[in-house]
């Protein structure tokens, strides 16, 4: 796929992906907006400028690999897929709807072309990247696998044992991003169980270790890009967002983790992407 290097093109594709959230969303009256809504500029650069894929051949050998580990954001991959061309947008309607091909998290065996892995259970995407990275640097592959975290996820203990096996395999193929937005379906990470200090503990892990504003374009790329230059370790890109991204008004706000608009709402929140 061509990539798109300019920032205004990206902010374009991104503020289409975020509508298409909100309105799939309105539509099927569940499913998780805040974190959706955070994520939209990663997403974006991974498919418009990072990730080497084919949407007319999603099974293409040579494709990088995504992991959605959060499988509860799903949405802002859907919408993403659909933009780059692997499905009709027209389908994001039926999102969590009987027979749908878009389930509530991303289910590989309804046959969506894009998704790599059927995620629910936090705390399993990494274990899951780490096997295949691992895979990749057996067969002599030259792509790479990218498996996109929570930061409330990293209280679960299999994302550990995985990060001491990738870092043991020396899987410099392997980039995590971890959607640091300090919140969780419970409140703040930091009330329901601090994580801090991340930067130290992936250093521990054996990984090298970068940060970036996850809302910057610029940021985002350019940070990915360094970490693709990893000789021997895996990498881990903590990066900065807010919950709800885009929508001020259930910005930075954790009880909109779960929750979803009402069509009048999402109207309204259109309006204010718009501001």
């Amino acid at each position: 796929m061509n990539k798109i290097s300019s920032v205004k093109d990206l902010q374009f594709l991104a503020k289409d992906i975020r509508i298409n959230i909100i309105r799939m969303l309105a539509e099927a009256e569940s499913g998780h907006i805040g974190g959706s809504l955070g994520l939209v500029e990663i997403f974006t650069s991974l498919y418009f400028h990072i990730l080497n894929h084919e949407p007319r051949n999603p099974n293409w050998e040579e494709r990088d690999r995504l992991i959605l580990s959060i499988g509860h954001v799903t949405p802002v991959l859907y919408a993403t897929l659909a933009k780059a061309g692997y499905f009709p947008e027209e389908e994001l309607m039926t999102l969590r709807k009987l027979n749908s091909r878009l389930q509530g998290h991303p289910a590989k065996e309804h046959g969506l072309p894009g998704i790599e892995l059927s995620a629910g259970s936090l705390g399993q995407g990494l274990s899951v990247s780490t096997g295949i990275a691992l895979a990749g640097k057996i067969d002599k592959k030259l792509w790479n696998v990218f498996c996109i975290l929570g930061d409330g996820e990293l209280q679960e203990g299999s994302v550990w044992e995985a990060a001491m096996s990738a870092s043991y395999y020396k899987l410099n193929n392997l980039i995590a991003i971890i959607d640091r937005n300090n919140c969780q379906i419970d409140g703040r990470t930091s009330s329901v169980m601090e994580i801090e200090p991340l930067n130290e503990k992936w250093k521990a892990f054996g990984w090298d270790v970068l940060e970036c504003n996850g809302h910057s374009f610029t940021d985002i790329i350019k940070t990915i890009e360094a970490a693709k230059q990893s000789v021997f370790r895996p990498s881990v890109i903590i990066a900065k967002t807010t919950m709800g991204r885009g929508v001020k008004s259930i910005e930075d706000n954790y009880l909109w983790h779960g929750k979803v608009p009402s069509k009048t709402e999402a109207e309204n929140f259109i309006l204010e992407l718009n501001q």
